[in-house]
């Protein structure tokens, strides 16, 4: 028991202390916001695609292949999306607050915070990109879907703004570093010496310096001025999603590092990113930075958790 709780503690204390030290550094100076900007546009566009790249290159064929767990994920992330708006239209009485609400109830950081989470534990992302594959395409969609239909308590989504969506999708940097990987590891090309060392140091600055950043941009003030529905979405992501749906994984045979790309996936903290949407799309940014703030403070004790439940049963 002892073992399996220090273990748990292994996977997430290292990832969330990190972030911990982001915040102090930007307090005490050392970074600045001009900083926390430049890092997320390096992560996001060059760092983790090269990871993700890498990662996919390498893996054994049957493993890319592994439709089943794709599957899963996708259908999960699609019924988790419409479960909660559906719930949220029907019994949120302040309709201002859907959009903030929906997206942070079911949206998670699976590409930054999650494959840092992975990779502390495993050394590599593991099943990380076919999670990010199955489930990532549909929280970017339905984000925009959702705040632009929710804005102001209801607006309109035109075909324009459908398309920019699509074309954003098809655009993004590490869904790009998934799809350019496949082929590597599905006709066992080798990547030559050299750029595997140039991509792979790129790759190494994308933890650390994503979870600096991440760390460093937090406005703590907002994070309770909602408190219900701050806590509620809080709980949805955290708990109740990996709740009911960790239980089928399991029926359904994943283990190890499927399971723990799903608990992930289901149980990993609002990304911040979201909070900047709902800014910029006329919704509640209080609210969204609220469940951006709380969830990933209280997601070091929760994942702490499920891990160790999961480590308990022999599953992880």
């Amino acid at each position: 028991m002892l073992n399996n709780f220090i273990y748990s503690l292994n996977a997430t204390l290292p990832v969330f202390a990190v972030m911990v030290l982001g915040w102090l550094l930007k307090r005490k100076g050392f970074l600045t916001e001009g900083f926390t900007k430049v890092a997320d546009k390096l992560v996001f566009k060059v760092a983790l695609p090269c990871m993700l790249f890498l990662d996919i290159a390498e893996m054994d064929p049957s493993q890319l292949l592994d439709g089943k767990f794709v599957l899963y994920g996708f259908v999960v992330t699609l019924i988790s999306i419409l479960g909660i708006w559906g719930l949220t239209k029907a019994l949120m009485k302040d309709k201002t607050q859907v959009g903030a609400f929906v997206q942070g109830a079911y949206r998670s950081s699976a590409a930054v915070l999650g494959i840092a989470l992975i990779t502390n534990v495993y050394g590599n992302a593991g099943y990380a990109p076919l999670m990010i594959l199955a489930s990532v395409p549909l929280y970017n969609i339905f984000a925009v879907v959702i705040l632009v239909l929710e804005a102001g308590g209801g607006g309109k989504l035109d075909g324009a703004r459908m398309k920019n969506v699509v074309l954003n999708v098809l655009k993004n940097p590490i869904l790009i570093g998934i799809f350019l990987g496949a082929p590597f590891a599905i006709l066992q090309i080798p990547i030559p010496a050299m750029a595997e060392k140039t991509l792979s140091m790129l790759s190494n600055l994308a933890t650390p310096l994503a979870l600096l950043a991440i760390g460093a941009a937090f406005v703590w003030g907002d994070a309770l001025k909602k408190a219900k529905p701050t806590v509620t979405a809080v709980l949805i992501k955290l708990v109740v999603l990996p709740a009911i749906f960790l239980p089928a994984a399991i029926w359904l045979g994943f283990r190890d590092a499927q399971l723990m790309a799903i608990l992930i996936m289901l149980g990993s903290p609002s990304t911040p990113s979201g909070y900047i949407m709902a800014k910029q799309m006329g919704n509640d940014h209080v609210l969204a930075n609220g469940i951006v703030v709380l969830a990933t403070l209280l997601a070091s004790v929760t994942i702490t958790g499920w891990i160790f439940l999961l480590r308990t049963f022999g599953l992880l």
